[in-house]
């Protein structure tokens, strides 16, 4: 079986408190974007995972697809399988590219042996891969708290919109994003943002991960600047970065000029 596992983009990201088990209870709206990897899983005589694509850091072993196959394989008695990874969706992004992976991962082997399980035990079983693994199950948008795999509608249309998703080539792990935040309720829910007309988002919808991370890597600020100027109706960072995105009224602009290190989607929300 073939698919097709897309990133997300946040709307708005709040950190509120630092939890006991060290994690950080957030809220944010994800909302998927066809910025997309190719995943293929076949029965097969022996397991087998292979890539193409991106270069994907660390040991094959620790990759997500393979610990999404062995929970399920563990709990559900699987046979082998081989799979392959095309990875397009850039890593260290904020766009959730592994954990789409992990997810579909499951999505596709439920399907393929037909498991029959309901979407919310498919979504614990992602819980335990990522925090936002479970959001891809469904992969529609959602007003996402607590680690941020708890989910709540996301009451919004935007249909007529556009987006251009930008990353430029810098890698920004979670544990570096983190180390600079500083937790706190904030003044407005994401929920009610969201009801408040798009033209309003830019002074009141934020990423609370912009605050450090745009002193120390400047680009971003400027590529932020730059997606206003194009005439964006809202931009932002999405999750801890690095990649910046802006939502336009109508279809993408083409008068966008990036560096050519830079990778760029385009595309309808």
């Amino acid at each position: 079986m073939l698919d097709f596992p897309n990133a997300k983009i946040n709307l708005g990201l709040q950190i509120i408190e630092k939890r006991p088990d060290g994690f950080h209870n957030l809220e944010s709206c994800f909302y998927p974007v066809q910025w997309c990897d190719a995943l293929e899983v076949l029965p097969a005589a022996q397991n087998t995972f292979t890539m193409s694509g991106l270069p994907v850091p660390g040991d094959t072993e620790s990759n997500l697809c393979l610990k999404a196959y062995k929970l399920l394989e563990k709990a559900h008695n699987l046979p082998p399988v081989h799979m392959h990874l095309h990875k397009v969706i850039p890593m260290g992004a904020g766009l959730g590219g592994g954990s789409a992976d992990a997810a579909f991962v499951l999505r596709i082997l439920n399907k393929l042996f037909d498991l029959n399980l309901p979407t919310e035990e498919l979504q614990n079983y992602a819980r335990q891969l990522g925090s936002d693994c479970a959001f891809f199950i469904e992969n529609k948008p959602v007003i996402a708290v607590e680690r941020g795999d708890v989910f709540m509608p996301a009451l919004l249309d935007l249909s007529g919109y556009s987006c251009v998703v930008v990353y430029p080539g810098i890698h920004i792990t979670t544990a570096e994003a983190y180390a600079g935040v500083t937790p706190g309720k904030p003044v407005c829910s994401i929920e009610m943002i969201l009801k408040q007309d798009i033209k309003l988002w830019k002074d009141i919808m934020h990423n609370d991960f912009e605050k450090s991370l745009f002193p120390k890597y400047p680009e971003l600020a400027v590529l932020k600047e730059n997606l206003y100027e194009a005439g964006a109706v809202y931009a932002s960072m999405t999750g801890s970065g690095s990649a910046v995105y802006g939502i336009f009224k109508g279809d993408t602009p083409t008068n966008l000029i990036f560096p050519e290190n830079y990778l760029l989607w385009k595309g309808l929300l």
